[in-house]
Formats: C-alpha cells, sequence, structure tokens
C-alpha cells in the first residue's frame, strides 16, 4: 500500500525543524486538540447550510416518488462515502492524510493526484464559500424587510448593501487561525441550522395545507419539466456537500495506535448525519406538503407569517452562514498559505495571513454581488463540483486502495455510487445553469 515513499509519516525525523514550524503554522495542521462533538458541529455545520432551504423547491421539480427516493439514496451514499474516507484518513501506518488531496496523491500519484482533487475541492469550497455570502446578504435584507414592513423610517436598500454588511463579519473572523480557534462559532452556527430548519417545516405545519395545493411538476412544458428535474437533482446533491472538509476536520483531532482518531470522528460524523435527517427530511416533506410547486426557492421567503417568527428564523440563516463560511474557507486559506509559504518562500506571518485572507473574502463578495442568482447556482455547482466530492471520488479512490473482489458487496456498493455520482454531474448543472440563463434575464446588475 505504500506506494508513495515520499509521502513521509507527519512526525518524522527527517523532516527539518523549519518545515514543522511551517506546519504548526498552517491551519490545518496547528491544532490537534479537537473533541468528537468538534467534529459533530463542524460536520453539521458544513452539511446544513443553504441548501436545506431550498428542499421543498427541490422537491417541487421532481415530485413526490422520485424526490423522496432521491432524497433517501443521497443520505445513505453519502453517509457511506463519509466512512470511507474517515477510514482512510489513517490506513497508512504512521501517516495522516489531512487534506483531501493528499489522499488523492497517495491513490493516484503526487502530481495527478493533485490535478484530479485540488481542483474540484476548490471549486466547491470557493463556490460554497459565494453562495453563502449571497444567502447571508439575502436573510439580513429579509430580516431588514419584515422588521421594517410597517415603518416609514426605514429606507430600501439593495441586495449589495447587505452583502457587504455580511462580509464585513467574514473580513474579522477570518482572521482566525485554525478549525479549534472557530469551535465555538461552528457550535453556534449548528444549533442555528437546527433552529430555523425546526421553525421553517413547523411554521409550515402551523399554516396546514395551502388552498389549491398542486404536486405535479412546477414547470409546465415538457422541456421546462426536464431541465427543471435536472435542477432539482442538483440542488439535492448540493445538500451532501460537507465531504470536501471532511479530512481536514479530522485532522484536529489527536490520534494515537491505542486510539485512532476515526473512532471520535465517526462518532461525531453519526450525530452529525442524525441532526442532518432531523432538519432535512422534515423541510423536504412538509415544505412540499403545505405548499407543493408554488413554493419559492427559499421556503423563508414562502412563509411570511408570523412576521416575529420568519425574521428569527432569518436571522438564525445569518449567525449559521458566518459559522459555514468559515468552516469552507479554512481548507482554502490551507492552500493558499501552503503555496505562498512553500513554494512562493514568503515568510508566515500574521500581515501575510491578512493580505491573503482579506482577499479572499473580498473576492467572494464581489462574485456573491455580481451573481446573486441563488437557486440557479446551487444546481450549477450542485452537479458540476458537489457530486464528484461527495459521491464517487472516495469510492474510485476505495477501489484503488483495498481492491475489493469483484461482485463482492464492497465492490458492486462502490460502483453503484460511482454510475450515480457521474450521472448526477453530468445531468444536473444542465438545469442549473437553464435556471442561471433565465434568472439573468430578469436580472440587473448591482441592484
Amino acid at each position: 500500500m505504500g506506494k508513495h515513499p515520499n509521502l513521509l509519516p507527519k512526525h518524522d525525523d527527517r523532516r527539518s525543524v523549519e518545515e514543522q514550524k511551517i506546519d504548526n503554522w498552517l491551519p490545518i495542521t496547528a491544532s490537534r486538540n479537537g473533541k468528537w462533538w468538534y467534529s459533530a458541529f463542524h460536520n453539521v455545520t458544513a452539511m446544513v447550510g443553504a441548501g436545506v432551504l431550498t428542499l421543498p423547491y427541490a422537491m417541487s421539480e421532481l415530485g413526490w416518488g422520485p424526490g423522496v427516493a432521491v432524497m433517501t439514496m443521497s443520505w445513505i451514499m453519502t453517509l457511506y462515502t463519509l466512512w470511507q474516507m474517515v477510514e482512510m484518513h489513517e490506513m497508512v501506518p504512521g501517516k495522516r492524510f489531512d487534506r483531501y488531496h493528499e489522499l488523492g496523491q497517495y491513490a493516484f500519484g503526487e502530481t495527478l493526484g493533485l490535478w484530479i482533487v485540488v481542483p474540484q475541492q476548490l471549486l466547491v469550497e470557493v463556490s460554497l464559500d459565494i453562495v453563502y455570502m449571497i444567502t447571508g446578504g439575502k436573510s439580513l435584507k429579509m430580516f431588514h424587510d419584515l422588521v421594517c414592513e410597517d415603518s416609514n423610517k426605514c429606507k430600501d436598500m439593495k441586495l449589495s448593501y447587505f452583502i457587504i454588511i455580511f462580509a464585513s463579519a467574514q473580513f474579522v473572523l477570518s482572521q482566525l487561525p485554525n478549525f479549534d480557534s472557530i469551535a465555538t462559532i461552528s457550535l453556534a452556527a449548528a444549533l442555528m441550522s437546527i433552529c430555523y430548519s425546526t421553525i421553517a417545516w413547523g411554521a409550515a405545519v402551523g399554516k396546514g395545507k395551502a388552498e389549491n395545493v398542486d404536486y405535479s411538476l412546477r414547470a409546465t412544458t415538457t422541456q421546462g419539466k426536464v431541465f427543471g428535474f435536472l435542477g432539482g437533482l442538483g440542488q439535492l446533491a448540493f445538500s451532501f456537500s460537507g465531504h470536501s472538509v471532511v479530512l481536514e476536520i479530522q485532522a484536529s483531532i489527536p490520534s494515537t495506535a491505542e486510539k485512532p482518531s476515526k473512532q471520535p470522528m465517526w462518532k461525531g460524523v453519526v450525530v452529525a448525519y442524525t441532526i442532518v435527517a432531523l432538519c432535512y427530511f422534515p423541510v423536504a416533506f412538509v415544505g412540499y406538503w403545505a405548499f407543493g410547486n408554488s413554493v419559492k426557492d427559499d421556503i423563508l421567503i414562502t412563509l411570511k407569517t408570523p412576521k416575529w417568527l420568519i425574521a428569527t428564523a432569518n436571522m438564525m440563516v445569518v449567525v449559521h452562514v458566518i459559522g459555514s463560511y468559515q468552516v469552507y474557507a479554512m481548507p482554502v486559506f490551507d492552500m493558499m498559505e501552503m503555496v505562498l509559504v512553500r513554494k512562493m518562500l514568503f515568510s508566515p506571518t500574521w500581515k501575510l495571513r491578512l493580505v491573503s485572507r482579506s482577499l479572499f473574502v473580498a473576492f467572494t463578495m464581489f462574485i456573491g454581488i455580481t451573481f446573486p442568482f441563488f437557486g440557479g447556482m446551487i444546481g450549477f455547482f450542485g452537479g458540476f463540483a458537489f457530486a464528484p466530492t461527495s459521491y464517487y471520488l472516495p469510492c474510485i479512490i476505495w477501489l484503488m486502495v483495498y481492491k475489493p473482489r469483484a461482485f463482492s458487496l464492497s465492490w458492486c456498493a462502490n460502483w453503484f455510487c460511482i454510475l450515480v455520482g457521474v450521472l448526477l454531474t453530468v445531468l444536473a448543472p444542465i438545469g442549473g445553469l437553464r435556471q442561471i440563463i433565465m434568472d439573468a434575464k430578469k436580472y440587473q446588475f448591482y441592484s
């Protein structure tokens, strides 16, 4: 299994003092004091994000039968691939794959592994941070509009300004050095996600089934139904996108021969996935049951009353996506700082961190302000970027490393995930891209 001897164990004596100093500075390897519950709420924060609020909309594009089937299958498949990644973190004695690309390099080779994993992982993390910028801004605007609805003192503000307000918090929080330092923010975010998910489906139950509710597919033309179905697949894929940060989260947990990191990590993952199920399934099914194909791409927009409760839920979304942004940004910061310090030979200082991280936040803010096509972006990125990292890249690596016997249960399960994942990657972005084009026709830039 040790096909790449140049991948040295993390504590090898041959590594220079300078290398260890850089490792102690980089965000992913700086601290290994994480607890199993850190794993739980980091994973909840990573998984239950903007996507949960679009689930009833995705259901309206898929219909009851396919919607329930795709959601249930996605939950089971992504839990399986997450288990694989947790297992593979320390499959080589004395070596920890702290980053997704390190696992890719072990399986595919130094250069090819980097080119296979890094573009996909970056696409997931950067696109999610852009979507969280938009979600944070939209939720702040909705909170403002709900609170000011009956007041003449409030000015109508552009969405762009709310995205800038949301970004201002990220400029400050992005200076926190590593995963352990954002643990409190991540815990608050995880709690908020449970709360606003409960409000979303609870308020829908309270309102009851809308008059003349229609469960037929929301599109009226055959072409619209096909593209809508593909877009719905992408939105569901987006909802299970935590895999691109799972090894980085596990890297923050201590590990010994007696108690490897996979034990507390898996315990945290099981808790997280149980919470994910309790958030996702009620929101998706109750939201669709209550509003049918008239539901908007954010269920909180459909639920306008009771006003104080929906305003509170929107503020909870803001707190949650503040934490989610940081969880997904941390591996990006790690990659940026690794290149700057190891390849470009910058000194590992707070000034370097301030400039590089601020530039990343500014970039995601600019793209979010320019292209706030929320539902379409989720559908497009969901299939194109998230399906590979969550559905089938772990399976390909597993097959290459462990080589299970042909037609055994493990072999069949992995190939099933690969085939479904590849279909998602090919089909889902088509629907999402069409949605972006349709929204862009009606959208005025920087409105």
